[in-house]
């Protein structure tokens, strides 16, 4: 094999007007010249020629030739642009193997590229968003990966840790140079407090460009037969899921990509899940426990309701879990226009039902939708990108204390024996799910009534419909 020189078809349309086939190597410019009539190669021109198999000419083309360090891969390399089709494509690739080459491994030429120092691994990684993009949005955040942005962001502040580092070591090297900068506690305690904003800055930048990336994980549960896998199919305007008046027709969980109207979502389409006691066969058995694994990697849960039955005790199991999951949720009813004597009230009754039902998780969105008739089906879109944002809300910890503490010394914790509570400062807790922690100094004395205030008084200055919100008290 010659030095390992590699080749590939990098683009190659049936019937279409051009293919490409590029080589990559240390000998990659020799090969071209032998299966070619060029003479010579010359680096970073484009030659016009023809390739040769022996003295029959297989294919007028135009041969780009480009050297060590201005090539992709910082290799010499080598890119055939011939007539497209099958048959004059397979000849040149058979040839170039023919002389010693070999087929390229998937994703080989951006190996080499990062291996040979052409690209680093963030934009190797943005490389493959690019090529996998299906909308704008994604095509534009993988672009800016591309372009190193990612890189800026990280290298001035590694740069700042290796000179705060350096001062330490000379601190602790050399601690009879006093003119040196003394980097003790409250020197470096800034430097934490602002490394620490900076990296929760980028994550919170890398969870936006996972969103745009992947869509919202949207699980669409509830009892079987009662709408799920039609309201898939009228969001995504075709029949993608298999619709019949029998239950049960859905048997495994069904990821399905929606992008349309500004909205990215994965939207998943589940198999209904009835009482244990019912479920008598082996493969419903495993399609139950997979739609409760959808609903465990979910950032959305949109729970459908029968709106002929109303919510029963099934519907408050499914919903059971889902809290318990701690998932953002969003409560679809459908099938309205197959209720009967509708009047004015008869939502607003309704949805007091659903209310009284799920208390005290009294804010979650209620939907009344018809999939059928494609009534109302975008809002529910609308309502689970709004649960969504509210899920993945980062309060910052001054905006925090400044609305709690305020509400902790109008109505302090009750004293307990005697003692005393003091809630000192609250944080968020970087989970999933919305998770607060209450520093104080005698935890153990807080009762639930009082987290509960807690609670309520988080969800009335932030926004948290449709989300659970998890209090916890840590010792100080």
């Amino acid at each position: 094999m010659l030095n390992d020189t590699i080749c590939a078809i990098s683009t190659a349309l049936k019937d279409g007007a051009i293919s490409i086939v590029r080589m990559s190597g240390e000998d990659a410019f020799s090969v071209i010249r032998e299966i070619s009539d060029l003479k010579e190669t010359v680096p970073n021109r484009i030659a016009y020629g023809h390739i040769l198999d022996h003295d029959e000419i297989i294919d007028e083309v135009l041969i780009s030739c480009f050297g060590k360090g201005h090539s992709y891969t910082c290799e010499d390399m080598v890119e055939i642009n011939c007539h497209g089709g099958v048959y004059v494509t397979k000849m040149i690739l058979n040839l170039l193997l023919q002389k010693g080459c070999r087929l390229a491994e998937p994703g080989e030429f951006t190996k080499r590229a990062y291996l040979n120092g052409r690209i680093d691994l963030s934009e190797a990684d943005a490389i493959n968003d690019l090529v996998k993009a299906e909308s704008a949005i994604q095509a534009r955040s993988a672009i800016r990966g591309l372009n190193g942005s990612i890189e800026r962001l990280l290298t001035p502040l590694m740069d700042e840790m290796k000179d705060v580092l350096s001062m330490i070591e000379v601190n602790i090297d050399y601690p009879e140079y006093e003119d040196e900068k003394q980097m003790t506690s409250d020197v470096i305690k800034p430097y934490l407090w602002k490394w620490q904003k900076q990296a929760q800055e980028m994550i919170e930048k890398a969870e936006r460009f996972s969103l745009v990336k992947d869509g919202i994980d949207t699980v669409i549960i509830g009892k079987p037969n009662v709408g799920k896998s039609s309201l898939t199919n009228a969001l995504l305007g075709e029949e993608r899921n298999i619709v019949t008046p029998v239950a049960g027709t859905t048997r495994d969980a069904i990821s399905s990509y929606y992008n349309k109207f500004g909205h990215e979502f994965m939207i998943v389409d589940t198999a209904g899940l009835r009482k244990k006691a019912k479920v008598t066969e082996d493969l419903e058995f495993y399609s139950v426990l997979r739609s409760i694994r959808a609903i465990e990697n979910a950032d959305v849960c949109v729970l459908m309701i029968d709106a002929t039955s109303g919510i029963e005790a099934q519907d408050m199991s499914i919903f059971n879990l889902i809290i318990r999951n701690k998932k953002g949720c969003v409560i679809v009813v459908n099938k309205w226009d197959l209720v009967p004597d509708k009047t004015a009230n008869t939502m607003k009754e309704f949805k007091a039902a659903i209310a009284k039902r799920i208390a005290p998780m009294s804010d979650i969105p209620v939907i009344f939708t018809s999939a059928t008739n494609k009534q109302r089906i975008m809002d529910v879109l609308e309502a689970a990108e709004h649960v969504y944002a509210n899920y993945s809300r980062r309060i910052p910890t001054s905006q925090l204390n400044d609305a709690m503490l305020p509400e902790i010394e109008n109505y302090p914790p009750p004293a307990w024996k005697g003692k005393y509570i003091k809630i000192k400062y609250i944080t968020q807790l970087p989970t999933p799910s919305p998770s607060f922690a209450f520093f104080c100094n005698l935890p153990q004395y807080i009762r639930d009534p009082y987290k509960r205030f807690l609670e309520n008084k988080l969800r009335s200055h932030f926004d948290f419909t449709g989300c659970t919100v998890q209090v916890y008290l840590r010792q100080k």
